[in-house]
């Protein structure tokens, strides 16, 4: 048994990130600014897409691009059960209604059949996510949205670094949501931004971003700035500070080699836990490249011999940090009061939930911390009763 705790995830911060944050620090300019537009500017440049805009949060981010797109009252949303509550949140509290889709089972991902299914009239938009930074099946749900009319706005929060045929993630023309909490692949220690190739929806980004004012504070209060500004519609505090985009700038010149460490990572949990019965990984379609920004199994009850909870219990106790990604949203008692929604709904989704559990995955880990989980995992299989 390991002597030390394995922690589920740890970000990767260096003197570099400490440096460039307390270079800002002592700039005299905290708020967003330079190094917001520049945090952008990269993120932009990376997956090939004209524009990005940086926001407080990857909630945020999925937040206004609903509104830029035009989600209204009463309109419907469909995206997946298989997901964290932010994604549908938004939905909510715009007066939308979100309605969910299955996901495929084996790839836990959103079925492009099950959406086809819930169009409706009243259908505005779909919220593909990208689970585990696996890119969803992106031409059928394209196809989909064209046929029905419908806008298409990525939950990338998991993607940063995944690639569909070729392309980035952001960069496939929709409005795409990254996500900078500790735990993705780079960190601004909160954050998001949003990426698209519309010009006028980028400037109204920028404008809900902060009061719906035409201009920032970089605008009004730096030196070749001036004080006059317009409200022309109702914004929000959503803008990303120069603080948190200094973490940013460092973290995305080494996004490339944080998440070939997550691949080499991911093939070795792959190759060890083929070996033993009752785990299942995730399947890869083909044509695409993960950004794995967690490693997700799920455990065969009747196979491995314990449960998905008993496994975690028995994983803490030999010093090995889990997570659970996702609870369903149907099974959770606000959608369920609020939307009717209820067990039974989504039975793939469920299906997944009740064995699903993602292990330890970071750049800081070893391949001996990794092959410590296969060692752990395999000493409580052995020790079941038989």
């Amino acid at each position: 048994m390991r002597k030390t705790y394995l922690k589920f995830s740890i970000p990767s911060i260096t003197q570099a990130e400490i440096q460039e944050v307390v270079k800002t620090l002592k700039s005299g300019w905290l708020t967003t600014g330079k190094k917001a537009q520049l945090f952008e500017e990269k993120i932009a440049h990376y997956v090939g897409a004209e524009h990005g805009v940086s926001l407080a949060s990857g909630t945020a981010a999925r937040f206004l691009s609903l509104i830029v797109e035009g989600v209204q009252a009463g309109d419907e949303v469909i995206t997946t059960p298989f997901t964290f509550i932010s994604t549908a949140n938004v939905i909510h509290h715009l007066g939308a209604v979100p309605v969910l889709a299955d996901i495929d089972p084996e790839t836990w991902n959103i079925d492009p059949e099950c959406i086809a299914a819930a169009v409706t009239s009243k259908t505005r938009a779909v919220i593909p996510v990208h689970y585990s930074g696996q890119p969803c099946d992106m031409k059928n749900i394209k196809t989909l949205a064209r046929k029905h009319k419908l806008r298409v706005i990525e939950d990338a929060a998991h993607a940063l670094g995944a690639e569909y045929y070729g392309k980035k993630i952001g960069g496939l023309g929709n409005l795409t949501c990254f996500s900078f909490f500790p735990t993705k692949n780079i960190t601004t220690g909160e954050g998001g931004v949003v990426t698209l190739n519309d010009e006028r929806k980028a400037k109204r980004l920028r404008r809900l971003r902060l009061h719906g004012m035409s201009k920032d504070g970089w605008k009004r209060y730096a030196q070749e700035g001036s004080w006059y500004y317009e409200v022309h519609e109702a914004g929000y505090k959503y803008n990303l500070s120069d603080i948190n985009a200094a973490l940013g700038i460092v973290q995305m010149d080494k996004l490339e080699s944080f998440n070939r460490r997550r691949t080499r990572l991911a093939e070795r949990y792959a190759q060890k836990l083929a070996r033993i019965s009752g785990i299942k990984t995730l399947t890869l379609r083909p044509k695409i490249k993960s950004s794995w920004h967690i490693f997700p199994v799920t455990v065969e009850a009747e196979t491995f011999g314990i449960d998905r909870n008993r496994l975690v219990k028995e994983l803490w106790e030999r010093n090995i940090g889990t997570s659970v990604h996702f609870i369903p949203l149907h099974l959770q008692p606000f959608y369920q009061k609020t939307y009717g929604y209820k067990k039974g709904d989504f039975p793939v989704a469920e299906k997944v939930f009740s064995g699903v559990v993602s292990l330890p995955l970071f750049p800081k880990m070893t391949l001996k911390d990794v092959d410590d989980v296969i060692s752990a995992i395999q000493d409580i299989q052995e020790s079941i009763p038989k």
